[in-house]
């Protein structure tokens, strides 16, 4: 709760905006903040930074609440705040604020990941910031209509997300699927599952692709499926998506942890995934985290594999703005 001194200022601040005022307003919230950070007065900068940009935010003016939000995270850093149930419900209530195709919001989002990576227990960034950072890349609407859609910074946030994520980004896999060619879907899914498996998070890649396979099946009605069955497991096959097929053994293959069954996966498949310039470098990832195939080291592993994965190269689609032992079919007979 920001003190009466604080709020009186905000109160001023807002009155100016009503008014129109926004550069001035903009600019005296800058000068009064910096004041507090020179005496050190940490919350009252937090607490006037905080009331300024949502109050900018939500008059429309993107630019200067952003810069005042992303000063907010400066603040935070020189302050030593450690990342708290307060100090996220803030940023993201900003974030939230942002209009729809602001170009701030993306430094925000970076400074705000940068910070609770320094001042939070996860390396690569809170999974809470995370997750909201990628919804709202991945949503992406006003009145239904598309507007903003961000897919790769989706993706790249929602792989770091928490366990409601991959569901949001299979959703929006598939979303951006129904706008491409039938015969592309495997592509999508790869993109809700390879993020997850790269990062070592099973349980998150095999939830995606139960979401992805299960919204194409009821979406598709005249898509010929085969279900195989066994004790421990069911899965589906699609004749005219060995991709997909693909997809789902190599899940499959993990949890036996069998590095001849991915091996014989690969071989098999080979021909198809040939076909899709850029899996190459994910699949040797993954065949050398889940299965123990050495590949070449080749500058930052993490953060190289990442990127791969998530540009897919050349053929990759970019959407369009608008447990236990498992037997395993025979590899050869689900193309």
């Amino acid at each position: 709760m920001a003190s009466a001194k604080i709020q009186k200022t905000i109160t001023r601040q807002q009155e100016k905006i009503a008014e129109g005022q926004f550069y001035e307003a903009h600019q005296q919230l800058r000068v009064i903040a910096s004041r507090y950070v020179k005496a050190e007065n940490w919350e009252a900068a937090i607490d006037l930074l905080y009331g300024g940009a949502l109050a900018l935010l939500k008059a429309g003016q993107g630019g200067s609440g952003g810069d005042l939000g992303v000063f907010l995270v400066d603040v935070l850093g020189k302050s030593g705040k450690q990342v708290g149930a307060q100090e996220k419900s803030k940023l993201l209530t900003i974030l939230r604020a942002f209009p729809a195709r602001e170009p701030t919001k993306k430094r925000f989002v970076t400074e705000m990941i940068n910070w609770s990576s320094n001042a939070g227990e996860y390396p690569l960034g809170d999974p809470e910031l995370h997750h909201v950072a990628g919804s709202i890349f991945a949503e992406g609407k006003i009145d239904n209509m598309v507007t903003e859609c961000e897919p790769y910074d989706a993706e790249r946030h929602l792989a770091l997300g928490t366990k409601d994520s991959p569901e949001q980004l299979a959703k929006c896999e598939y979303e951006w699927y129904t706008q491409d060619d039938s015969h592309t879907a495997a592509l999508y899914a790869a993109r809700a599952i390879f993020p997850y498996l790269l990062v070592g998070n099973l349980r998150s890649a095999n939830k995606a692709h139960l979401i992805f396979t299960s919204r194409l099946n009821s979406s598709s009605k005249s898509l010929t499926v085969q279900e195989v069955s066994s004790k421990s497991s069911d899965m589906r096959v699609y004749p005219v998506l060995p991709l997909l097929n693909f997809l789902g053994l190599m899940l499959l293959a993990i949890q036996r942890g069998s590095s001849d069954l991915y091996k014989q996966l690969a071989k098999h498949y080979a021909p198809h995934v040939k076909e899709v310039n850029g899996w190459d470098d994910a699949l040797a990832q993954i065949g050398e985290m889940y299965f123990g195939i050495r590949i070449p080291r080749q500058g930052n592993p993490l953060f190289d594999m990442m990127g791969s994965m998530m540009g897919f190269g050349g053929g990759s689609p970019k959407p369009k703005p608008k447990k236990a032992d498992v037997p395993l079919p025979p590899a050869a007979d689900l193309d």
